[in-house]
């Protein structure tokens, strides 16, 4: 039986055009890695390919990984030669999200650890939502391969692997544990102190300084706002929320002029983040994800006229969590 990498470069091997690697849209450590590795191996085997994102990045710790590992990518708007026929492999998430652009060009492969969007279809699809990170479907292609990453493709994985398992506390499955046990005597565990000490900058602070004074607690879910902050941010601000004594479940949401960018965490088995994101995107917008980790956005021509955001989306998930017998 051929190893998924060896399908997945026989499929590559044909193509027209060129070879894009495409993260979601603001790629967080998570994306980075997997796409970097995967970049790295499929050079190895004999297929060149570029990686492309949609929206910069303010995450230092993001920002920092590219910078201290020496990663290649690249704006897709500032690819000029990217044409209809070239393919693309998108790497932690799916064509249809609402993180995941449309380029124009073939969407031939997928690799993700989010649920299965049943309305994509690709000639080569490996998605195991069962998984805490991308990154350690890519670790797997290289030991599956018998090959060995390199100390900076280790690195990144083992990063990328422990940012999306927060501490690899959240979501983590067998697979997870044993590659980060394989990656772990391979990384540069000086950078990864490194990559963990830049979490935050002095604007991040002032950022969050803002939004910790709209958080709300209603039982147990909290809610809170940011204005104009990032993917990676509005992620990271509801981590912090969440890891207060009185939460088990959080909601954080930020407000930009393109619409509205959700987070959803939960560690309460009986409240599932996908589905309370689901909820609170309904008729609006898009959203998804784990039971304990799911994001969403509406977009602002969809945001209904005579109730504020806030309001919106609280009564949405306290109507949620009420249907739900919680």
């Amino acid at each position: 039986m051929a190893k998924k990498i060896e399908t997945l470069v026989s499929i590559l091997k044909n193509a027209p055009g060129k070879v894009f690697i495409q993260t979601h849209d603001v790629p967080d450590p998570d994306a980075i890695a997997s796409a970097f590795a995967l970049r790295q191996l499929l050079s190895e085997l004999g297929v060149d390919s570029r990686i492309v994102y949609d929206r910069e990045f303010n995450k230092i710790d993001s920002r920092r990984m590219v910078e201290l590992l020496g990663i290649e990518l690249s704006l897709a708007a500032d690819v000029a030669s990217m044409d209809a026929e070239d393919w693309i492999v998108i790497v932690d998430g799916q064509q249809g999200n609402a993180n995941i652009v449309d380029l124009g060009c073939v969407g031939v492969a997928v690799i993700d650890h989010h649920e299965l969007r049943k309305t994509s279809s690709y000639r080569f699809a490996d998605i195991r939502p069962e998984l805490g990170s991308c990154s350690s479907i890519i670790a797997d292609y290289y030991f599956d391969a018998g090959t060995t990453p390199s100390q900076l493709v280790a690195t990144g994985l083992l990063y990328g692997l422990f940012v999306d398992t927060d501490n690899l506390t959240r979501g983590v499955s067998e697979l997870d544990a044993t590659m980060f046990c394989r990656l772990r005597p391979l990384a540069d565990a000086e950078l990864i102190r490194r990559l963990r000490g830049s979490q935050l900058t002095r604007a991040d602070l002032n950022t969050y300084a803002n939004a910790f004074r709209t958080v709300e607690v209603y039982d147990r879910l909290a809610f809170i706002r940011l204005d104009n902050a990032d993917d990676s941010l509005v992620g990271s601000a509801n981590d912090l929320i969440l890891s207060l004594d009185e939460v088990d479940a959080s909601v954080a949401f930020s407000v930009r002029d393109d619409g509205v960018r959700l987070s959803v965490r939960s560690l309460d088995q009986g409240i599932r983040a996908n589905e309370l994101a689901s909820a609170l995107v309904e008729g609006l917008g898009f959203g998804g994800g784990h039971a304990h980790m799911a994001g969403g956005f509406v977009p602002v021509d969809r945001l209904p006229g005579g109730k504020s955001v806030d309001t919106l989306f609280r009564h949405r998930a306290i109507s949620y969590l009420e249907s739900s017998g919680y």
